[in-house]
Formats: structure tokens, sequence, C-alpha cells
């Protein structure tokens, strides 16, 4: 039987995180929660959870800091799979199984808020929504994918696939050198649907970065900059000829 982690990135989540452990411990035997430099009461709440592993940072380092320090646990750990979600309320855990039987045969399983409507989801903040599909439609017109949702944070991966990256963007567009590495070295990447929802439309994305024009043009630099790295290692943009990724369908209840 496979082992696999389920992995969420905190920071400042004191009121959600119960809440969202109670019903991830439901859905994993194995749970690691990132705490990223939290100045609330998030680590008084986690020291709580005597069956839940907890890597502290000492400062705010970024999202895509405290996904690495998932990665390296569950390489360190000698998991097979790992699962991340966030701790704000946006991922529903019951989900977490269908994630871990999909990735059976994938590298990476992405969820995606846009491969099927569900009853109730929210109305994306406009802007967010712009810089998602503009971005996503980059990264699948240069990397030969079919992507629907470059930014969703419900993921499944194989860990043997995470050993080959090397992620450095410790913020919010690590998924874009995540997705240019694994593309460039043919990594099998499915996306699966998952409801559409919002509860953090004020969410600031960090200085500058805030104003949508700026972090658009920020992302498709560290797109750019990343196709450049993996070239200068030997790695080439994929072709037609590559092998595709999929996108699943619905089988019962998604």
């Amino acid at each position: 039987m496979s082992r696999w982690l389920a992995a969420l990135p905190v920071f400042n989540e004191e009121g959600y995180v119960d809440e969202v452990l109670r019903e991830v411990t439901r859905h994993a035997d194995n749970v690691l929660v990132v705490n990223d430099g939290s100045t609330d009461g998030t680590a008084d709440r986690l020291s709580e959870w005597k069956d839940v592993a907890v890597v502290h940072h000492a400062d705010n380092r970024g999202y895509g800091a405290a996904l690495k320090s998932a990665f390296q646990f569950a390489i360190d750990h000698q998991y097979e799979f790992l699962v991340t979600l966030d701790c704000d309320g946006q991922h529903q855990p019951q989900r977490i199984p269908r994630f871990v039987a999909a990735c059976g045969d994938a590298d990476i399983v992405s969820g995606s808020r846009y491969l099927k409507k569900y009853e109730g989801d929210s109305q994306p903040p406009s802007q967010r929504l712009f810089i998602n599909r503009t971005i996503t439609q980059t990264l699948n017109d240069t990397l030969n994918l079919s992507l629907t949702d470059a930014f969703c944070g419900f993921k499944a991966y194989r860990v043997e696939a995470l050993k080959q990256l090397n992620i450095v963007d410790d913020g919010y567009a690590m998924p874009l050198e995540l997705w240019v590495q694994a593309a460039m070295q043919g990594q099998r990447i499915y996306e699966i649907p998952v409801p559409l929802i919002y509860l953090d439309l004020e969410r600031s994305f960090g200085g500058a970065l805030d104003e949508a024009e700026t972090r658009l043009r920020y992302y498709n630099k560290i797109i750019a900059d990343s196709i450049e790295s993996m070239q200068a290692r030997g790695f080439s943009l994929p072709d037609s000829q590559s092998p595709s990724q999929k996108r699943q369908g619905c089988q019962g209840s998604c």
C-alpha cells in the first residue's frame, strides 16, 4: 500500500486551521503543516495537534517557500505521494483520496476550478480571473500543455518526480516554475475538477504585486526566466510530439 502525505502551507490562519485539520485528518493518516512565520495564534493552535507534523519557518518566507518545505519533508520521509491543499477553507479535504488515486499514473495531478461548474461556485475577482486565463494560455502555447487553471493549489505529486524539480521562487509565482520544469522534463500532468471557492477576495500578493499589471509582467518574466534556465541545463521546449497532458473526467460525484 502506498505511503502518502497531505501537506498544508499556513500563514496566519488561526481562524481556519482547527476546522480544516479536523477534516483533513478524516481523509489522511499522515498530515504536515508548514507554518510560514505566522504572527497570530496559528502556532498555538497547531501545538494542540499531536498527530500532525509541523515545520515552522521563523519568518514569513512566502507561499512557494512553504511548498518547497513540504516537498523536502515528503522526500526526506520517503513518501510515495504528496497532496497539497490550502488552509483557508477554499479546498475540500474530502477530495484528497481522489487526488491520490489519480496520481497512480501521473506525476502531477492539479485541481482545476474551470473544468466543471458546481452548484454554489464563487464568482472569481475579475482581475485574478483575467491573470489566471492569460498566464494559463501562455503556458499552454509555450509548453504544449492543455491546462485550464494554472494557479490552483490543490495538487498531488509523485514524490519521485518532485526530486527532479529545482524550484527557486519563494512566492506566488512558484507554480509557474513548477509548470515549466515539469513540462520540459516530460512529466505526466493531469487535471481534475474542483469547486470554485473564493474566500480571500482581498488577498495581498506582496507590495507592488498587488497591482494586476505589475503582477502579470512579473509572472511572464518568471516563465521566460524559468524556460531560459531549463534550456541552459539542456532541456528543450516540448513540441506537438511530446506526451500530452490529460484532463480527467468525472466518475460519480466529483
